[in-house]
C-alpha cells in the first residue's frame, strides 16, 4: 500500500513548490503546528517533491518511479525518523542496532496500516541511537537523488527523553555542518522544547490545523465511516486527522484518546464532589510510575474546564465535548459552578503537567490535581471548609 493521501495545507504546499522549483528550499526546515495535522505526511510529500523527475506547480507527478518509491516508504534516499519506544532488556552498546530495527519494523506496519492513530499511550523518544543511525546514513552518497532527505518527526522529543541532550546535541552538529547535498525536514507540535540552537538552524514555517470539512470528508472517505460518526471523530480531532482518528474504537477497544478524556472528565468530576475522598480513589486508578503518560491527558483536562465554564456561563454554543453536554449543564447546576472562578483551575494543571515531566509518582500527580482543582473551583473551598 502507498502512503494515505495528503488532505489540505494547499497555501503551505503552494509556497513550498514554488520555493522547490526557484530552487530556494531551505536546507532545514522545521513544520510547526498542533499534533496530528498532517506535519510529517506533509514533510514526507515535501520529500517527494525533492525526487520527483517531473515535478509542476501542482507539486510532484505522483507517476515517476522516484514518487511511486516515495509513495511506498521505499525510496533509498527518503529517511524517516519518528519516537520509538525503547526497546526492553537491550543494552546501551546494542540500542542503536535494536532501534533501528523497531524503526524498520513501524516502517513496513505504516506500509500495511497507513492510517494507524499515532497515540499509543506508551513512552516515547528519539533516541541517541536514532540520531547516530540518521548521522551514519548522512555520510554515505546518495544512491539516486541530487541528496538525501531525512525527516525527522516529533522533534520536540529529542529533548524530554533519556539521553535527550546527547541526542539534541548529535542532531544540532549535522544540522551546523550538513554533508552534501543533505535536507533536513523537522516537525514539532512544541517547538519551545527544542533546543534555541537547533530553532535558529531550521527555518521554521507554521502549519494551522486543517477545517472540520476536511477531517469529515477523509474520515468518510478513506475509513468509510458513516456521516454521523465522521462529524462527531472530527469535531473532537480539532482540525488533527490523527487525533480524529484515536478517538475511533480499536475493534472491541475504545479509542486511545477517548480513554483520556474520559479519565480526565473522572478527574473534573472528582474535583467538584461533595465527598473530598472522591479523589483518592481516581488517583488509585492511576499505575505508581510512567508519569509522562499524563501530560496528554492534562490537555483532556484543561478541556473539560473551558467547557465547564462555558456551560456554567450558559455558552452551550461553545462546549467543545458537544457530547456530554447534557451531563455537564446538569453538573454545574447540581454543583453550583460559577464560570469565573474556572481560570483559577488551569495554573493547578499547569503545575500538575510539570510534575509529570519532572517523573513525579503520577497517582501523588493527580492526587494533588483534584485537591487543587477542588480548592479553585468549590465555593465551599474559600469559606475554610477542609480540602484533603
Amino acid at each position: 500500500m502507498s502512503l494515505h493521501p495528503l488532505v489540505g495545507h494547499e497555501p503551505v504546499r503552494s509556497a513550498l513548490v514554488r520555493a522547490h522549483l526557484q530552487d530556494m528550499l531551505p536546507g532545514a526546515l522545521l513544520l510547526h503546528g498542533p499534533r496530528g495535522i498532517g506535519k510529517q505526511r506533509l514533510a514526507l510529500w515535501l520529500a517527494q517533491l525533492t525526487v520527483c523527475a517531473e515535478p509542476s506547480e501542482d507539486g510532484p507527478c505522483n507517476r515517476c518511479g522516484p514518487c511511486r518509491m516515495a509513495l511506498a516508504l521505499e525510496h533509498p534516499d527518503i529517511h524517516w525518523y519518528f519516537p520509538l519506544a525503547r526497546p526492553k532488556g537491550v543494552s546501551r552498546e546494542r540500542l542503536k542496532d535494536a532501534l533501528e530495527q523497531a524503526r524498520h519494523q513501524e516502517l513496513a506496519a505504516l506500509r500495511t496500516n497507513p492510517l494507524r492513530p499515532s497515540w499509543s499511550g506508551e513512552l516515547l523518544g528519539l533516541y541517541l541511537g536514532s540520531i547516530q543511525s540518521l548521522r551514519a546514513q548522512a555520510a554515505k552518497r546518495p544512491n539516486m537523488a541530487k541528496g538525501p532527505v531525512f525527516i525527522v518527526g516529533q522533534a520536540e522529543l529529542l529533548v524530554p527523553q533519556e539521553s535527550s541532550p546527547e541526542a539534541a546535541n548529535a542532531l544540532l552538529k549535522l544540522l551546523e555542518e550538513p554533508p552534501g547535498a543533505a535536507r533536513f525536514i523537522l516537525t514539532s507540535s512544541e517547538p519551545g522544547l527544542l533546543l534555541p540552537t537547533i530553532r535558529s538552524r531550521a527555518v521554521p514555517l507554521h502549519v494551522p490545523p486543517l477545517s472540520q470539512a476536511e477531517s469529515r470528508s477523509f474520515l468518510e472517505e478513506q475509513l468509510e465511516l458513516d456521516p454521523r460518526r465522521a462529524a462527531w471523530a472530527a469535531r473532537l480531532g480539532q482540525g488533527s486527522i490523527g487525533r480524529a482518528l484515536a478517538f475511533l474504537p480499536d475493534g472491541e477497544d475504545q479509542g486511545p484518546l477517548e480513554e483520556q478524556r474520559r479519565k480526565a472528565f473522572d478527574i473534573m468530576i472528582a474535583a467538584t464532589s461533595p465527598d473530598p475522598s472522591a479523589g483518592y480513589a481516581v488517583a488509585l486508578g492511576f499505575p505508581p510510575a510512567k508519569a509522562r503518560t499524563l501530560i496528554e491527558l492534562f490537555s483532556f483536562v484543561e478541556e473539560w474546564l473551558r467547557d465547564l465554564a462555558a456551560a456554567a456561563a450558559g455558552a452551550e454554543e461553545l462546549v467543545f465535548n458537544h457530547d456530554a453536554l447534557p451531563r455537564l449543564k446538569k453538573h454545574v447546576d447540581g454543583r453550583d459552578i460559577e464560570a469565573w472562578r474556572v481560570p483559577n483551575a488551569f495554573p493547578c494543571v499547569e503545575r500538575a503537567r510539570e510534575l509529570a515531566r519532572g517523573n513525579v509518582n503520577p497517582q501523588l500527580v493527580v492526587s494533588g490535581l483534584i485537591r487543587d482543582l477542588r480548592a479553585a473551583l468549590l465555593p465551599q473551598a474559600e469559606t475554610g471548609v477542609a480540602v484533603t
